[in-house]
């Protein structure tokens, strides 16, 4: 299996995928990034997604953790556990979801490890990236004044997953492939624009907590200021309370200080991307508070997903 689907996908450093390691060496000057996610059956994509959908989910949300610290991608790790008796096509299908996103976003297979397992399919990918030397951005480095911005549309995770529960018309199945497909934000110029980063992951509300609490700053979340899709709108005034609180939506949150604003539009312009403003970061004890237009304070419903 590995020889015929895995090998392949293998560059430089990989040794052929013939070795128990691979010997890499990042590029001159730079920094290695390294991040590390999983994905199982049943928990983070239906039971019958396609493999190679798999596959590039899997690329895809690591991939996004390393444009979080705004680095750039090089090589990736695989940890691939799945039952006795999965069919040879099943691994054909993820290789060849894996070589397409490889293309896509300049990556290589360097290694890891295949087991069975009498549960689930479980996948991990390791990915490494590269960044200048003590440019890597964190979710530690918010300070009062910054405003916090986001890329993309929110929610649209969460209305992909219903849309393929068959809970949520989806006829040009443009909310399925937002599910199945996140778009990491590469491409950015942030490193010298913002003071911390991170995607959104598990939700809005919840990982835009996780960088208060790691700056030790409070935030107002303006939530009459949160992009959403034609499909996020269109689902109703709900939505939005449901929506920030829901996970998989692999846009990245940045604190941004004022006077860089005008740096950061022209960043996302040059990348396509689109940057909404949609908070502030205060002095105060680390906790998020939402308000309408007015200021009235807004409850936050649900706090995202939990791993445990």
């Amino acid at each position: 299996m590995i020889a015929r689907h895995l090998a392949p996908l293998a560059g430089d450093g990989a040794l052929g995928l013939t070795d128990d390691a691979a010997i890499i060496t990042p590029p001159p000057g730079r920094e290695l990034v390294i991040t590390a996610d999983a994905m199982v059956a049943g928990v983070h994509y239906l039971p019958d997604e396609l493999p190679e959908n798999i596959a590039r989910k899997l690329l895809r949300v690591n991939l996004s953790d390393i444009a979080a610290m705004g680095a750039e991608p090089l090589y990736y790790l695989l940890t691939l556990s799945a039952p006795r008796g999965l069919p040879d096509s099943w691994f054909a299908g993820f290789a060849a979801g894996l070589a397409a996103d490889q293309a896509r976003y300049g990556v290589t297979l360097l290694g890891g490890d295949t087991t069975s397992t009498p549960g689930p399919v479980t996948l991990s990918v390791t990915m490494f990236g590269h960044v200048a030397p003590g440019t890597a951005l964190r979710r530690s480095g918010a300070r009062p004044g910054d405003d916090l911005w986001v890329t993309g549309t929110v929610g649209d995770g969460v209305l992909g997953l219903l849309a393929l529960r068959d809970s949520l018309p989806d006829p040009d199945g443009s909310l399925a492939r937002q599910y199945r497909f996140p778009e990491p934000r590469l491409g950015l110029a942030l490193n010298a624009i913002a003071h911390a980063a991170m995607d959104i992951s598990d939700g809005l509300v919840q990982d835009a907590g996780h960088m208060a609490r790691a700056s030790n700053v409070a935030l107002t979340l303006e939530i009459a200021g949160v992009p959403l899709s034609d499909a996020g709108r269109a689902a109703g005034p709900d939505f939005v309370s449901s929506g920030v609180a829901g996970g998989d939506d692999y846009e990245l949150l940045l604190a941004v200080p004022p006077e860089n604003e005008p740096l950061l539009r022209a960043s996302a312009a040059q990348a396509a991307i689109q940057i909404t403003r949609i908070g502030r970061f205060t002095q105060g004890p680390p906790a998020v508070h939402g308000v309408a237009p007015d200021g009235t304070p807004i409850p936050l419903g649900g706090k995202g997903w939990s791993h445990f």
